[in-house]
């Protein structure tokens, strides 16, 4: 779907469809742990299955009105051999990171044959006539640095957000519905800040728009971090608003992205763009939880309380994710410049520079 942004829209349109478009799905990162809370508070926790259904059907219905119809019978087919390898890989490695706090030996072997299958698969690509994943996306420095960097922030918000509400619920003694609540004011935070957004882009340009941003996340991080000792919810407001406000002007990651590839690409590109967000979710939840079960291991060990241990690996986890979005911003700063993005109109196919 992202690739509709890239053929249907001009430049100032791009901008605030991505940026629309990430928002929404920031605020339903920051809002389903709350709403998970009340489901599993007053229905019990299968419901936090059951309750994806009817927005898959919404979706089904409004679908047609939405993709415009075609197919090009003349392009290449799915290359389901690499998708294969590819997808083993990468669950051998999350599960890898999930093992290795847990059973050294077992991560180990899992990482071993997950890391052989992604070479297997980076060879294939290399020899391929036809790749999963085109040459000329893979050789753009400002697609690939994009992707990089929106993995870095998966990596270290999912997390996270992932286990904020179990800290909220045996450290700060919350039940599931208040647990997730403060979430929300993330997702609050990312809905006020995005109106800002497109303004920054036409005033500091997309590079230092997303840096500055992924800075206030890490920011926010830092400030959850050296608060995370005092049992209470207040002290940790401001660093979630941060969080939530820096989140937003990441949003141009995803338009710039999609403006420096070729529109025939649009759709590939916009598939990746979404595939290393999900998987940058996946990964980040077993990272963030690897350190974290270390941590909290470490201090069981040492005599504290279960409450405190968790706490403990909790700021670990906030410290990693911190340093993985400082790197994302490092990295924005160093790989979204380009002086030759290709730019394709929306009303017709000619590229121009």
């Amino acid at each position: 779907l992202l690739s509709l942004l890239r053929s249907n829209l001009d430049a100032r349109g791009r901008t605030l469809g991505a940026a629309v478009w990430t928002a929404s799905l920031a605020a339903a990162l920051a809002l389903g742990p709350a709403l998970g809370g009340l489901l599993s508070e007053y229905l019990g926790w299968a419901w936090i299955f059951y309750v994806n259904l009817p927005f898959v059907a919404a979706m089904l219905v409004l679908l047609p009105g939405t993709v415009p119809p075609g197919r090009n019978p003349s392009g290449p087919r799915p290359a389901a051999g690499a998708m294969t390898v590819a997808t083993a890989s990468l669950v051998l490695l999350t599960a890898a990171l999930v093992e290795l706090a847990e059973d050294a030996r077992t991560g180990i072997a899992l990482l071993a044959a997950g890391t052989a299958l992604g070479l297997g698969f980076v060879l294939r690509e290399r020899r391929a006539r036809e790749r999963l994943v085109p040459a000329d996306l893979t050789g753009n420095r400002v697609f690939a640095g994009s992707l990089a960097v929106q993995v870095l922030w998966g990596l270290g918000i999912s997390g996270i957000v992932f286990f904020t509400p179990l800290l909220h619920q045996e450290f700060l003694g919350l039940d599931p519905v208040r647990a997730g609540l403060p979430l929300a004011l993330v997702a609050v935070a990312v809905v006020a800040a995005t109106p800002a957004v497109p303004g920054a882009v036409a005033r500091f340009g997309p590079r230092r728009t997303v840096a500055a941003g992924l800075a206030v996340v890490a920011c926010g991080l830092l400030g959850l971090a050296a608060v995370n000792h005092v049992a209470a919810v207040l002290p940790r407001l401001p660093g979630l608003v941060l969080i939530g406000a820096g989140s937003a002007f990441t949003t141009p990651l995803t338009s710039h992205a999609l403006d420096v590839v070729a529109q025939r690409r649009s759709g590939t590109a916009s598939g990746l763009l979404t595939a290393s967000r999900e998987l940058s979710s996946a990964l980040g939840v077993a990272l963030i939880g690897a350190v974290l079960t270390v941590v909290r291991t470490m201090r069981l060990d040492a005599g504290a309380a279960p409450g405190a241990a968790l706490a403990a690996g909790y700021t670990a986890g906030l410290l990693a994710a911190a340093g993985l979005t400082l790197t994302g911003a490092l990295l924005a700063v160093r790989v979204l410049r380009s002086s030759s993005a290709v730019i394709s109109s929306p009303r017709d196919n000619r590229v121009v520079p």
